[in-house]
């Protein structure tokens, strides 16, 4: 299972330091899962978001030229804003969206600040990680949705009259599911791969605030994962179906991580089924 949003896979099968992820994961991602989106015409700027608790860095993606587009919320997973999620945002807003990729951690400094090695061997090192998560209280979370949508709906490449997407990693699948509760009427799809997390025996499970939401759903799972947790793809199909929502919840046969280039569990033809069938969601219901 996940402990603070995190699988344990992470710490029994990586034994790599943050700046190495880092190096590896913008190489991989840029020769590998992006391939000709590389070179696609997109616009990249470094963004500041005013929330309740601060001021979040991020960073925004669109398709260059006049035009607008459907908007899309992209959470990090536990390794937090870096280069292979720049490049993972950089695919999907080639691909006709708007995209948002935030520094989840910025209550503990911008995402610059935290480029130290990490080794998840470490005890001392994943204290760290597990503290930057906890500095993300469920309220916080929320508010940060509400205002990364905000932030998103105040740009003029941004089709309003089409439903926003959200996708997360890891602990991005939680707040993927968080997300699409705090602006319910905004979020039209929710992507979940690898999520940790998602079905707990607590009153702020996240499966539980799927009665709150007005979206679709992909709850792409990893196999260790439900290997570990074998109950939770039942508990997330019982409850989507009593909640009458469209739901896609598919084992994949890879590991957690397996999305995210870069990472030791890092599948391509996984990933790529993944990034398609996140793609044909959002075709359907970011309308």
């Amino acid at each position: 299972m996940c402990d603070n949003d995190i699988h344990v896979g992470l710490v029994e099968d990586w034994s790599v330091t943050r700046r190495m992820f880092m190096a590896t994961g913008a190489a991989v991602g840029l020769a590998g899962a992006t391939g000709a989106h590389a070179a696609a015409n997109v616009t990249e700027t470094n963004v500041t978001i005013k929330t309740p608790d601060g001021s979040a860095d991020a960073v925004l993606f669109h398709p260059a030229g006049a035009g607008s587009w459907p908007a899309v919320l992209m959470w990090p997973d536990i390794m937090g804003l870096r280069p292979v999620f720049r490049e993972m945002g950089r695919r999907l807003a080639a691909e006709g969206y708007v995209v948002l990729v935030p520094n989840p951690f910025y209550r503990n400094g911008p995402a610059k600040d935290m480029e130290g090695a990490f080794d998840f061997n470490d005890p001392e090192a994943r204290k760290v990680l597990f503290g930057y998560r906890a500095a993300m209280t469920d309220e916080g979370v929320d508010h940060d949705s509400a205002a990364y949508l905000a932030f998103l709906d105040e740009q003029p490449q941004v089709d309003k009259g089409r439903k926003a997407g959200v996708q997360g990693y890891c602990m991005g699948g939680p707040l993927s599911f968080r997300t699409a509760a705090a602006v319910p009427g905004r979020i039209g799809a929710v992507g979940s791969f690898h999520g940790g997390g998602l079905t707990t025996d607590q009153p702020s499970s996240p499966h539980l605030l799927i009665p709150k939401t007005e979206a679709a759903y992909l709850v792409a799972v990893a196999q260790n994962d439900d290997a570990k947790e074998p109950e939770s793809k039942t508990i997330l199909r019982k409850a989507f179906d009593a909640a009458g929502k469209q739901a896609i919840v598919e084992v994949y046969p890879a590991n957690h991580g397996w999305c995210v280039p870069g990472s030791q569990a890092y599948d391509h033809d996984a990933a790529e089924k993944a990034w398609a069938a996140l793609l044909a969601m959002y075709r359907t219901a970011l309308a």
